[in-house]
């Protein structure tokens, strides 16, 4: 994994972001962009918007955020940060996308 220390604002919700080199969704809305094929590379050319739609939970607590790019659906899960939505992703963690 590389680290690349950039600022984005989200193209779901427009939230500006500050990246710490290890930021890869928006805290608020947890959605993200498919840039990368290895973490931190920078090399997809998709750029599509990548959902967030499951999580990964160890030790009782929500590790883990599962995104998935709208565009070609491609998976990767991403670190849960401190400051990242709480709520969504308990809302995230219950919801079952075959009911969509």
């Amino acid at each position: 994994m590389k680290r690349t220390i950039e600022d984005f604002i989200c193209e779901k919700c427009g939230t500006s972001v500050k990246g710490n080199g290890y930021t890869n969704h928006c805290p608020v809305c947890l959605w993200s962009k498919h840039v990368d094929d290895v973490p931190g590379d920078r090399e997809s050319t998709c750029g599509g918007m990548m959902k967030p739609f499951g999580v990964v939970v160890k030790k009782g607590e929500i590790a883990q955020v599962i995104l998935k790019c709208e565009k070609c659906n491609f998976e990767r899960s991403a670190p849960v940060l401190p400051g990242d939505n709480r709520e969504l992703l308990i809302q995230i963690s219950v919801h079952d996308p075959r009911l969509d």
